[in-house]
């Protein structure tokens, strides 16, 4: 299918849909080219967090890119408002199939016809949801790591991608601080998180087998690497239960795997120790306001 490239973009919206760790975060880098950025999110509380943490980031953030210029951040709880006009969507709503495919069909239905529609799924493949979108010339992959620590951006097509809707925010994405990269081939995890998934899944196996605690993997891996945050700090950020969402979701897609590591995150999710955005998790944090 064709596809028609959003014209004005200087001057349009971006719209992100999903508040959470890295939703929030994908806003304050859309949010560095003097752009209103919507954040849409129908928890209050979580919506109320993310704007604030993007707008709070900012201008430190804006220091560090060429010719930034501070945009607008705005939260929503109205889909229909949010996506009004974006040249630009990206979905960050946490790893279920399900909520990922009505999320795609309300999108789809309520964005303009010229909008890019990303996904910024760690596991799933945008093919998975090319059903929900009656043009998915207009669909990909946009996997954005930890910004705005760490700026690549993984690029991947749905297998029906127009080309030249990849190399368009191939173009973009430096001008807000990012790195793209394109992943030349459909792959479950992209590039970058084929490679963690190992990791992390071993880290996890190490602790939950006793064979070391979390800051002693941590130590020696960074040491080890040269690096400053190890696998399990690393999973407090991201949160852990995001950490075994994707690891459900690799376990169906890939039988036998160890169940080690899911059955380590159950027993802490159960315990409340969802990581840093709960101050406990493999580590313990204090109250925001004494970090």
């Amino acid at each position: 299918m064709t596809f028609q490239l959003p014209d004005r973009i200087d001057t349009r919206p971006i719209a992100i849909l999903g508040a959470g760790t890295l939703g929030r975060r994908i806003a304050l880098m859309m949010a560095t080219r003097g752009a209103e950025v919507r954040l849409y999110d129908p928890n209050a509380e979580v919506r109320d967090a993310g704007v604030a943490y993007a707008r709070e980031q900012l201008p430190g953030v804006l220091e560090k890119i060429a010719d930034g210029k501070a945009g607008t951040i705005v939260g929503s709880d109205d889909m229909a408002a949010t996506l009004k006009g974006a040249w630009h969507v990206v979905e960050a709503v946490p790893e279920k199939l399900e909520l990922k495919l009505s999320i795609f069909k309300q999108i789809d239905e309520l964005s303009d016809p010229d909008a890019i529609l990303a996904s910024n799924s760690s596991s799933y493949p945008s093919s998975a949801f090319a059903s929900s979108v009656k043009n998915p010339a207009r669909l990909l992959n946009m996997h954005y790591l930890m910004p705005p620590q760490a700026t690549p951006v993984e690029l991947m097509s749905c297998g029906q991608t127009d080309p030249a809707v990849i190399d368009l925010m191939d173009k973009l994405l430096p001008g807000y601080g990012l790195t793209p990269y394109k992943v030349e081939a459909e792959s479950m995890g992209f590039i970058f998180n084929r490679i963690w998934a190992a990791i992390k899944r071993e880290a996890l196996c190490v602790v939950a087998q006793g064979v070391a605690s979390p800051q002693t993997l941590d130590a020696i891996y960074c040491q080890a690497l040269g690096t400053k945050s190890g696998p399990c700090r690393s999973m407090d950020a991201v949160g852990l239960d995001i950490v075994l969402s994707i690891e459900e979701h690799y376990a169906h897609e890939l039988p036998g795997l160890s169940t080690a590591p899911r059955e380590l995150l159950k027993k802490m999710i159960a315990e409340g120790r969802l990581g840093r955005k709960s101050g406990k998790g493999f580590y313990d944090y204090p109250p925001k306001k004494q970090r």
